[in-house]
């Protein structure tokens, strides 16, 4: 059974487009994180049985990037939200740029890159923030920690709670994501008819069916966006 629609409750789902203006390498752009390093050697399992230093090294680069990222203008428009609405907030990214501009409500479907984990299936979790992660280093079970990170063939996070959350939104917004990754992508299709849904992207094509595609760079669309639906809410009879 499908979950009530709620309308004053609002679901960003946002992927690597939107860390990018906050000088953070996507995957796939021209410039992109694949063209420059193979993801099979250090982001599958394979990969990381074969060269762990590899994958520690490429990953310890990354978090140090991101534990230096500032949050952006679309990341604190996201953040304002939650004055007029009940804000989930459903990433792709392992940064933590959502929760420093103030988002209260985030999922990361994908891991955290501020945390490590044991490589073994109990997953015990360590907050390391910006540090790197060594060879030697071990989780309390014996095994190599490793990026709390979701690797190619690894089991995607949360992903039926994200999908409730965007079938129970009365407004969805759909960011920075290129929408050929799954099974993340088909997040999109939870959306109820109702639904007010947008898309703000620089390369998607062709938009999800009933959602409005609005193009360019997230720091200058989701701000407006975000005000006019504050406007709107004010707007509203109490």
């Amino acid at each position: 059974m499908k979950p009530e629609v709620q309308f004053d409750k609002l679901v960003v789902f946002s992927g690597s487009g939107v860390s990018a203006e906050s000088g953070l390498p996507t995957f796939r752009d021209s410039d992109g994180l694949w063209n420059s390093h193979a993801w099979e050697e250090v982001s599958s399992p394979r990969g990381w049985q074969r060269n762990p230093e590899a994958v520690l090294a490429f990953y310890n680069e990354r978090r140090l990037k991101a534990w230096h990222a500032v949050p952006n203008a679309a990341h604190q428009a996201i953040a304002s939200l939650e004055a007029a609405y009940d804000v989930v907030v459903i990433t792709q990214n392992v940064d933590e740029l959502h929760e420093r501009a103030g988002s209260s409500q985030v999922i990361h479907v994908h891991g955290e890159i501020a945390y490590a984990r044991g490589s073994s299936e109990a997953r015990r979790r360590y907050r390391i923030e910006g540090a790197p992660i060594s060879m030697g280093q071990l989780c309390e079970d014996g095994t190599q920690l490793r990026p709390d990170v979701v690797w190619f063939g690894e089991e995607v996070q949360f992903l039926e709670e994200a999908r409730l959350h965007i079938a129970s939104a009365g407004k969805v917004l759909v960011v920075g994501i290129s929408l050929s990754v799954f099974p993340v992508a088909s997040l999109v299709k939870a959306a109820r008819g109702r639904a007010e849904k947008v898309l703000v992207s620089l390369g998607v094509e062709k938009p999800p069916y009933g959602y409005k595609c609005l193009r360019g760079k997230a720091t200058e669309l989701v701000p407006a966006l975000a005000a006019q639906w504050l406007a709107e809410d004010n707007d509203r009879p109490n």
